[in-house]
């Protein structure tokens, strides 16, 4: 599908068709990666992946936590209320 590059305000841009958009599950706001393969000279765009990072807390470290907090909590009350 061939398309131009236009001005969006400073920037410069290209539309995407409502159809692609819509098999992406894409609206106005949603967050894409844009990424160029220098090898082939492809600029790809796809959407931007949930991050999923987050892995299960540490029960030893969650032990320590629950520790310091026990330990110092009429402390970290007194600076909660500063």
């Amino acid at each position: 599908m061939l398309r131009k590059i236009c001005h969006i305000g400073n920037s410069q841009g290209v539309l995407i068709p409502k159809e692609i958009l819509e098999k992406l599950h894409l609206t106005t706001g949603s967050q894409v990666e844009v990424k160029l393969n220098e090898e082939t000279s492809n600029i790809i765009i796809e959407p931007a992946k949930a991050k999923t990072e987050y892995k299960a807390i540490d029960t030893e470290f969650a032990a320590q936590v629950k520790d310091f907090v026990k330990q110092y909590k009429p402390a970290l009350k007194a600076l909660a209320k500063k």
